[in-house]
């Protein structure tokens, strides 16, 4: 497994890390199974973790937690989010952060966290959702300082709202954030037009998450797939939505080298990105922890084939 330093805490960390989102309640999730990919993860040399409250209400922090104690002698970066008051995704500018991340909120949450996790501290606190209207507030401010002083977290990062990848540099002029997470795969490419400059310039480390396009770069779906009622796939998989999608996984799919697949494609693309410190694929099953960390191996893609995987942006 090879890592990458994360920005300026000078953490170095695995560039496969692990997205726990999927364990936190998806349709066809399987607690044991869970532990027993979290466990394959860091025998395999998994170190960087991320997390949320809102993933199963505290269920992925406390499954995450129970690894952690299985392997109490592995160093890892922890890293979780806090939920907007408000529980709405994505934040809106007209939400004022009273309603979203009021400094008792703040503190709150983290707490609720270190408890789920069975931590003193947490190595990357985020907030979950973000509007940059909110960058000048005080009171979101005071409060991570404060968490930073008392030694409850470490770092400090900011989740950014799917396809918005500049709704967050105003916060990042404040010097108080460490970390953004932003969606970055194939189809996703906006972040390479300011974002990713910027953490670059200034020492901020980059968490490029859904690199799979929530499943659609896995290769797998078809006109006929369908999720359980409740499962919010059915609601980003359109009918409209996912035949578009479709339609332009069949046009990359001759792209795919003789020996790969789609998926490892996808986490290769990523990481050709050098401001990439990490990509957090969702890991709910050991066969899916062995597939995804064996493209940390260091080998680049061809130059031709990382151009033509560029002109299949899809702004949305």
């Amino acid at each position: 497994m090879r890592t990458r330093r994360f920005g300026r805490t000078d953490w170095q960390v695995s560039e496969i890390g692990y997205g726990l989102w999927g364990m936190g309640g998806w349709t066809g999730s399987d607690d044991q199974e869970s532990l027993r990919a979290l466990d394959l993860a860091i025998s395999l040399g998994c170190t960087f973790f991320d997390t949320a409250w809102v993933y199963g209400l505290g269920k992925s922090e406390t499954l995450l937690g129970q690894a952690l104690r299985t392997h109490h002698d592995a160093r890892v970066i922890v890293a979780t989010k806090i939920p907007p008051k408000n529980m709405k995704w994505p934040a809106k500018d007209d939400s004022p952060v009273a309603e979203t991340y009021p400094p008792d909120h703040i503190r709150e949450y983290t707490e609720k966290s270190l408890t789920n996790l069975g931590v003193s501290t947490i190595d990357l606190q985020q907030f979950h959702v973000w509007s940059d209207t909110w960058a000048r507030d005080a009171g979101w401010q005071r409060a991570v300082d404060d968490l930073k002083r008392e030694k409850l977290v470490r770092a400090i990062g900011i989740s950014v709202n799917r396809w918005q990848a500049t709704n967050v540099l105003r916060a990042l002029e404040t010097g108080l954030v460490d970390s953004v997470q932003v969606v970055y795969n194939i189809f996703d490419q906006a972040p390479e037009d300011e974002l990713l400059p910027y953490c670059q310039a200034h020492d901020i480390a980059v968490i490029a998450r859904v690199p799979f396009d929530e499943g659609g770069l896995t290769g797998t779906l078809t006109p006929d797939s369908r999720w359980p009622d409740g499962d919010w796939r059915n609601t980003y998989f359109s009918p409209e939505h996912l035949a578009a999608t479709l339609s332009r996984v069949d046009r990359l799919q001759p792209l795919v080298p003789e020996g790969m697949d789609l998926p490892e494609l996808a986490l290769r693309f990523i990481l050709e990105h050098p401001a990439v410190c990490t990509t957090i694929p969702g890991m709910r099953r050991p066969r899916h922890v062995e597939r995804n960390l064996a493209a940390s191996d260091g080998v680049p893609l061809p130059p031709r084939l990382r151009d033509a995987l560029r002109a299949h942006r899809w702004d949305r």
